[in-house]
């Protein structure tokens, strides 16, 4: 380890002089415990020998000092230096805060394994940080930082929060910010500019990762990189945040997501597969537009055909939120992509044509039995239909008796001769009964004898055939007539309605009982 323990025996600092101007002034104010303003107090943007503070200076400072020079107990705080050489504090163990704000570094500072109250380098420019596997009593501030290179904190442990507001790291095409398995109270990245990946493996934030207005940029990959993290507060992406790149959040684990349509990532750069939410807040709460959000999603980019889980959580969250009919919406668009998905898998051009004629009935008959009610909506459909066809066929004389005692009867038969007429039957002669212009069934139904005989509904009858399994008793009386023009066609359609009944019959008990969706 290159650290030296805090309260050990470590180098005087006559090993360090000749001192410079900066370090004098430190050295001076060291018992004051204030910030120590080097000239304005501002970062310096060029080599000033005036602010000038060795990093191994700082280093002694830090781990404590010597005898006649002990940092205060708020430990040791710089704004304005300009630090030279590597500050390197690597499994250190300090239990005073490290204060570097507004501070110029020409070397990456390295804090692996260290062990720390809080580290503050707000408005510090840095070619980079090595933090991987800090223990920090306190957070990490990183306030508009600028960092020209890599920042690392995978393996670390905060007991506070880790905030990078307004911070900037350009890292375009690589790595940008890695804190892989980081254990946080809270990621505050509010307006931060992150060009290059943003990697947040398996992490644990125990509040808020807050990316309000930030703006996260790695073209042709993944600009958020949050697989398997969990968050137990909401994750915040709104406020004009922008995400140019892919947003992984494969597996992870947010209790709310707070959004807006305008920073969610373009399509194609979405990945929500096996991602838990329990609520949204802020954000679209209607079906159309969740599923516009849940379309950037593109499966076939990482060498998948489709994720349902995805739509089964959104349709979750619906229900848990009283939004059970978008819930339904959600569930009927995953079962015809998951289908659409089936069928291009299968290699044989007819089993797909006959899986799509399925799908389709499917569809728009049950929601792919996801909606079992719209089977009655069909139902009521073709009954309607059922009666304008059998209401017409009777205006048109279209129907007759379904009784061959009544066919064969005088009365029948003397109704299809006109008055005047006499008709030859196998009991002797009797004169036609029908009225000039009246058709043979309204003339039956005009006769006494008709009186007992049951009356034609178009109502009765549509739902009677519609049901062949009722026995409402209009078809055992009566039947299209083949014979008349438009009898044709009502027998026709007698038949289809019987068979649309019974198929959406079983359809309706099979959505019901959930045979017909996918598993």
């Amino acid at each position: 380890m290159s650290g030296q323990p805090a309260h050990g025996i470590g180098p005087s600092l006559d090993a360090l002089r000749p001192l410079t101007p900066a370090e004098e002034r430190i050295i001076a104010d060291l018992s004051v415990g204030e910030f120590d303003r080097l000239g304005d107090g501002l970062r310096p943007e060029a080599a000033d020998p005036s602010r000038e503070v060795r990093a191994a200076f700082l280093r002694f400072l830090i781990l404590g000092g010597d005898e006649r020079h002990r940092p205060h107990e708020k430990g040791v705080r710089v704004s304005g230096g300009w630090i030279s050489g590597v500050l390197d504090l690597e499994g250190a163990r300090i239990p005073r805060d490290i204060g570097l704000k507004d501070c110029r570094f020409d070397a990456v500072p390295v804090l692996r394994y260290a062990v720390i109250d809080n580290l503050f380098l707000d408005g510090s420019a840095l070619p980079g940080l090595q933090a991987d596997r800090l223990e920090a009593r306190g957070g990490v501030s990183l306030k508009s930082a600028e960092f020209s290179g890599e920042v690392q904190l995978s393996g670390s442990r905060l007991g506070g929060n880790l905030s990078l507001d307004g911070a900037a790291i350009a890292c375009a095409g690589r790595m940008a910010l890695v804190a892989d398995g980081i254990e946080v109270k809270s990621v505050e990245l509010r307006g931060a500019t992150i060009a290059g990946e943003t990697r947040m493996t398996s992490a644990r934030v125990d509040g808020d990762l807050d990316l309000t207005g930030a703006r996260l940029s790695h073209a042709g990959g993944e600009a958020l990189h949050l697989n398997r993290t969990v968050v137990r507060g909401g994750m915040f992406l709104r406020g004009g945040a922008e995400i140019k790149g892919a947003l992984d959040l494969t597996g992870a684990s947010v209790d709310t997501l707070h959004d807006d349509e305008a920073s969610w990532p373009k399509p194609g750069d979405l990945l929500l597969n096996r991602c838990l939410y329990n609520a949204l807040i802020g954000g679209p709460m209607d079906a159309r537009r969740r599923l516009a959000w849940l379309a950037r999603q593109s499966p076939e980019r990482w060498g998948e055909d489709f994720w349902p889980q995805p739509y089964e959580q959104l349709a979750y969250v619906f229900r848990e939120m009283g939004h059970d009919e978008d819930a339904r919406t959600v569930l009927v668009e995953k079962e015809r992509l998951q289908r659409a998905a089936r069928r291009a898998r299968t290699p044989s051009p007819l089993w797909r044509l006959l899986l799509g004629f399925k799908d389709g009935l499917l569809g728009i008959t049950l929601g792919y039995g996801r909606k079992p009610l719209l089977s009655f909506a069909w139902l009521m459909l073709f009954w309607g239909l059922g009666v304008v066809v059998f209401a017409w066929a009777q205006a048109q004389s279209a129907i007759k008796p379904n009784s061959p005692f009544v066919l064969r009867s005088p009365e029948w038969m003397a109704c299809n001769v006109a008055q005047g007429v006499e008709l030859a039957l196998a009991t002797g002669p009797a004169p036609g009964r029908a009225s000039p212009g009246q058709s043979q069934l309204h003339c039956f139904l005009a006769q006494p004898e008709a009186a007992s005989y049951p009356a034609f509904n178009a109502l009765m009858y549509s739902l009677d055939a519609l049901f062949p399994v009722l026995e409402i008793g209009q078809r055992e009386y009566w039947r299209p007539d083949p014979n008349k023009r438009f009898g044709t066609f009502a027998m026709a359609y007698f038949y289809f309605q019987a068979m649309v009944g019974w198929a959406l019959s079983l359809l309706a008990i099979a959505g019901f009982s959930g045979l017909v969706r996918s598993r």
